[in-house]
């Protein structure tokens, strides 16, 4: 299968500039850049998306350059409903820390190129950026944007000055990386479209040369009908390690995530989130539409989708631990309980003044003490497998605390 069919076939096509997919197979320099600003110290599904994409490009020979925004983070992409508050300069180090190392290990490549937009822009002086680029732009083209039309038209929030110029930075990054690398090809998310084309527009405008942008839908939460991403409230994090901004999920939800993905989602999230191939792909939903009970093509989604993003031997634990949970023959040896740690993510000490309330609370299990009582009575509460009904149940015994059917902690 070529570039242009592999991208068809997996659904990462949506706004482009480039009129036959086909010249992508054929097309002389097989260069590209992605980028992801450090809003977050996490990436989440709605970016893995946009990294599956540019993992298509590179197993067909494209060379990556893939772009941590330190300046235009500091800014902020514009939301179409009002302002974002604006990072701490060591808040966005710190961010641009973690997701260079989780966009490294989605897209991987011996000729991988990871830059910062900020290198570019410490030591531009500002009247050198207006003469440049500003004067590239009218007023008329930018204040044409869907963004700033949302924004500045009738019950709009408005824009600030700044937030209306982040579209001129992040042309200038497909400006520079053209001139520096050779870079004529960047992708991106359907929403970033329009700021990607001001790219196009400065390269042709300053250097008479030809680039082109290439986007992939954003992809839809079929439960929600909203968008896979941190501003929708229903985040699903690249990390299972909080990095001091509680934005992770554990390895064991992650796998969760995507085995309770409904039957009409699951073909399009394979071809998306996983590295399977048309091949395998089809032969799943053969075997789902014999027997859907069996969830066979949940199962691979999730196992596919946990390895592409922790790993293979975490992809196998996270399946290990969801057979050994939701089996009734489960064994609490101190081992198998040790062994889920890691992958649940969620463990520590009972300590001797803490009541199972409390523990339930501190746990995540519950939000109040009042909603753990009401649940112990009702007997959706159990340690290692055994209902518990009493309030004033305590162990010192290592375990596992359960709320409900997929909630857990391991206590010790």
């Amino acid at each position: 299968m070529k570039l242009s069919e592999e991208l068809i076939y997996r659904g990462f096509v949506a706004e482009t500039t480039i009129e036959n997919p086909a010249d992508l197979d054929t097309r002389e320099s097989k260069k590209f850049y992605w980028g992801a600003d450090p809003s977050a110290d996490s990436l989440t599904i709605g970016n893995l998306a946009a990294l599956m994409m540019c993992a298509c490009f590179v197993r067909h020979g494209y060379e990556p350059y893939l772009l941590v925004g330190g300046a235009t983070g500091q800014i902020g992409d514009p939301k179409e409903n009002g302002e974002r508050e604006l990072k701490s300069l060591d808040e966005v180090e710190h961010n641009k820390r973690c997701i260079a190392e989780q966009i490294k290990r989605v897209v991987k490549s011996d000729n991988l190129t990871m830059v910062d937009n900020y290198d570019w822009f410490r030591e531009m002086k500002y009247l050198d950026f207006l003469r440049e680029v500003g004067k590239a732009f009218s007023m008329t083209q930018l204040l044409d944007r869907q963004f700033v039309q949302n924004r500045i038209g009738e019950g709009g929030s408005g824009i600030s000055y700044a937030e209306f110029s982040y579209t001129l930075i992040q042309g200038y990054d497909f400006l520079h990386l053209y001139r520096e690398h050779g870079v004529a090809l960047q992708l991106c998310g359907a929403d970033q479209y329009g700021n990607c084309t001001s790219g196009i527009h400065l390269i042709k405008r300053l250097e008479g040369g030809e680039a082109d942008v290439w986007s992939t839908p954003l992809v839809i939460d079929p439960v929600t009908g909203r968008k896979f991403g941190k501003s929708e409230g229903n985040a699903v994090w690249l990390t299972n390690i909080n990095n001091g901004g509680d934005n992770y999920t554990s390895i064991f939800d992650f796998y969760q995530f995507w085995l309770n993905q409904p039957d009409e989602a699951v073909e399009s999230l394979l071809k998306i989130y996983t590295l399977y191939d048309k091949e395998t792909i089809d032969n799943l939903m053969r075997q789902q539409a014999e027997a859907p009970e069996k969830r066979i093509a949940q199962r691979a989604l999730a196992r596919g989708a946990t390895e592409v993003v922790h790993g293979k031997e975490a992809a196998e634990d996270a399946e290990w631990a969801t057979n050994f949970l939701f089996s009734k023959d489960a064994e609490y040896t101190d081992g198998n309980v040790v062994a889920l740690e890691g992958i649940l993510g969620n463990f520590g000490p009972w300590m001797e003044d803490e009541s199972l309330a409390d523990v339930l609370v501190k746990f995540n299990l519950t939000e109040s003490k009042s909603e753990a009582r009401k649940l112990i009575k009702a007997g959706a509460i159990s340690f290692n497998g055994q209902k518990i009904m009493d309030e004033n149940f305590k162990t010192e015994e290592r375990g596992v605390l359960r709320r409900g059917k997929n909630k857990f902690a391991v206590v010790e």
